[in-house]
Parts: structure tokens; sequence; C-alpha cells
């Protein structure tokens, strides 16, 4: 593997001009570029504009709207506004850092390039992946278009569709309620049960659960792959009864007949199961963006190749990864990718400075199980399943108490001090409540 300090010469050898922002065919040239302004890229260009000064941080991001994404489950619950959950992506990338507003759209990393769409060849010499995982509604038969055809399907990934979830919760009059998880990695895996459960428990309000078929149809052969949490949602859906069918994966919806159809994944003749469904919320395939996925920067599987313990690529040692991206084996969730800022500053600091990277990200990932207003069973483990809990408490029980963490705290450490460089997620705090240890749990325990 060639050294960071020769690859890095090598590209800046490879520069005529740096720092131009008034012409795309000359090109720009930062000491650090940034692919992707969610939570992961906002709060390493936080950190490293700090670090390097202006201009010496770049970030490709096209939209125009940054969005607090786990508020979604709220919004789609009824319980918060779709408009309180973003803010302009102005506001929130670093005001010493440039903004590319653009996408990117193919990765040379020989020659340290990123091509953006505008045709612009723009330098580095360090980059960070941060461009989070696309939305392919497209790959299931019938989407997206159904969603403009029927009141009665929705999904809380998307800032349109989850508009639609709450107003069609209100409509449901009973029949079946399929709620859907596909058989791709997909940012926060536990959001099609929260969504679930807020619904449920909104239907036994009003007065309709005992017409409701309740039904989660995942493609997964568990409820959830710790089995500290998932004894506890065990526990919900046999009090509430709702249906698990495991290994169904959603392929295709007919939004005129109102039928969904699923791929059993444990047939080895590839059967299909077809459904009625009154209401149906979807959870998408989702992948690393097209121009990633097709990138030489992938594993076989389409993720940004990383050593998962320093997040450093494998290949190109001048390129780390944070967020969803890439392959690293835990869960997708904002509270994964504030772990993950820590780890990477320091390691990516190092690099710079010709030294090797040398602190290891242990998978830490937070899921607030929301299961009803007032309850969520508050989930923290790392690569092993082992849990990782802050508090000195079960958090493998509803809680009232977790659930305001997630709907109060937890969005104000996102917006006041994730996104501003100041959050590297909890392990200070629960060595602090777990006197220097990281808790109770010491046996492996995953499925």
């Amino acid at each position: 593997m060639t050294s960071p300090k020769l690859l890095v010469v090598a590209c800046r050898k490879s520069v005529t001009k740096s720092f131009s922002t008034s012409s795309a065919s000359l090109g720009r040239h930062y000491k650090l570029l940034i692919v992707g302004s969610g939570s992961g890229g906002c709060a390493t260009a936080s950190k490293f504009s700090k670090k390097l000064g202006a201009g010496q941080v770049g970030i490709i991001e096209p939209k125009d709207d940054h969005y607090y994404q786990p508020w979604f489950t709220l919004v789609g619950g009824g319980i918060k506004n779709v408009e309180d959950s973003g803010k302009k992506m102005s506001k929130v990338i670093p005001k010493k850092a440039d903004w590319l507003k653009t996408t990117a759209e193919a990765f040379d990393p020989k020659n340290c390039t990123v091509t953006t769409a505008t045709g612009e060849e723009v330098k580095y010499d360090f980059l960070v992946m941060a461009c989070g995982l696309q939305l392919n509604y497209n790959l299931i038969k019938g989407l997206p278009e159904g969603f403009d055809k029927d009141p009665m399907i929705c999904s809380n990934y998307d800032y349109q569709y989850v508009q639609k979830t709450w107003p069609a919760i209100q409509k449901f009059k009973g029949g079946n309620a399929i709620f859907t998880l596909p058989n791709t990695p997909v940012k926060c895996a536990g959001a099609p049960q929260k969504i679930m459960y807020l619904a449920e428990e909104a239907w036994q309000k009003s007065g309709v659960r005992d017409k409701a078929t309740v039904m989660y149809n995942t493609s997964l052969s568990v409820l959830f792959g710790v089995k500290k949490y998932a004894a506890g949602l065990h526990k919900v859906v046999d009090s509430r009864d709702i249906k698990i069918n495991y290994q169904r994966n959603l392929i295709e919806v007919n939004t005129d007949k109102r039928e969904a159809i699923f791929q059993k994944l444990d047939s080895p003749s590839g059967e299909t199961e077809t459904f009625k469904y009154d209401f149906m919320h979807i959870t998408p395939p989702m992948s690393t963006p097209d121009p990633v996925r097709k990138s030489c920067l992938v594993d076989e599987a389409g993720y940004v190749d990383v050593d998962q313990g320093t997040l450093q690529h494998k290949k190109y040692p001048n390129i780390f990864a944070i967020g969803d991206c890439f392959n690293a084996p835990t869960s997708k969730t904002a509270a994964a990718a504030a772990s993950q800022s820590g780890y990477l500053e320091k390691n990516l600091t190092a690099v710079m400075n010709g030294k090797p990277a040398y602190v290891m990200y242990d998978g830490y990932t937070s899921c607030p199980l929301i299961t009803g207003r007032e309850k969520c069973i508050m989930a923290e483990f790392n690569y092993d399943s082992l849990p990782l809990e802050t508090f000195p408490i079960d958090q493998g029980k509803e809680r009232r108490s977790m659930y305001h963490v997630k709907k109060d705290i937890i969005p104000m450490i996102y917006w006041n001090m994730m996104l501003k460089g100041y959050w590297n997620g909890p392990a200070a705090y629960r060595k602090l409540m777990h006197f220097g240890t990281d808790g109770p749990e010491k046996e492996k325990d995953s499925y």
C-alpha cells in the first residue's frame, strides 16, 4: 500500500492551479474534500475547517436543505411537524468550508480528483466519503408512482411521503395494515417498527384496532439483531397482537387491487406471497448513490471499502468514510455517525501528519425504539451486538425517560453540538455513569 505521505505528495504535484473558485476548467484543490453534507459530513467539515482554516475544506453537496431524519418518525406518528425537521444547508455547513453545490459523478483516487456534475475536476489531498444512502423506491414495481395513486401507502423515509403517513393512519378504518423492511441495509433499521407501534397505538385510541390485522413483513429472520432488545420488542408485539412475517421482501405494489407482493426469501424456488392491504408503510431498498456504487472505492456489495476500526479506505490511505455509505457491520444511524466522527478526526489528523491511523471505532450505534407516545426502548450496542448502554438503568425496557431523551434531548444535541463538531457520542458519559467501564454487559449477546 502506498504511504499516505507519498500519495499526498503525488496528488499535490499533479495540481496546476489551487483554490480557484472562478473557473471550472481550472479546478479547485482542497486539503480535505468531503462528499456529502449529512450528519457525518457536516460534523467532519466543522471539525476540520476549524483545524485547517478557511478555504482548505470543500464540501460537495447538491441539496438546499438538511433534514434531521430521525424526526420523520415523529412526523409520521403525528407528534411533530415536518417543517421543523430541517434547516437550510447554508445554515449548517461551516462558514470556513467551501460549499460546492453540485453532485460528485466520478472518482479518480489515483490522481486524487473528484469530477462533479458541472464537469469540474476537484483535487484533494484527503477525501472523506459521507454521501449517505439513496432511496430506491423504483426497485419495487409500482413505485414511486403508487404513492400518488393511493393515499393509504406511505413512507417515513422521504420528506414528501412522510407527510402522507399521519393522514393515512387517521383514515384507516380497519383491515390489513402492513409495515415492511427490505432486503438491503437501510438507515435506522428500527424505524419501520417505530411507526408501526405509533400507528397501532393510535388505532387503539381511535377504536379501530379490533378491526385491524397489524403485520410486520421483514426480510430478516429476527425481529431485532441484538437479543436483549429483541426480547423487549417481542413482549411488545405479543402484548399488542402484532403478526410478524419473517423473510418477506416487498417486490411489487398493485394500487388498483391494493395488493402487495412479497418475495419469500426462505423459499429456494423463489416463491412469492400476495397480501391485501388497507394501509401500508413502505421502507424502500437502499444503496450508496449510483456514482459511488459504480466507482472503484466500493466493495462487491457497493459500499465504500474501509477498515472497520480506523474507517480508512483499504486501498487508498488518504480516503476515509463516515456514516451510512461504508461497509462496516453496524446499524446506520446518526448516533453511529456521531461516534465515528471522533475516531475519524483522530485518525485523519494522524494520517495528515504522516502517521498511521491508531484509534479503533468499536461499532457503537444507538436506535431509540419508540414503542408508543411516552415509551421507548433505548438500544445502544457495538459491532459484536453487545449492549453499550449510557445510563445506569436497564434500557431493554420501555421507559418514558428514554422517550424524552429521543424526542427532546437528542435533537438539541444534533443541531447544537454534533453538526458543529462538538459531539462524538456518549462514550465519555457512559464511562462516567458506569465508573470507568462500558457497562455491566460482559458476554456477546447476538443472534
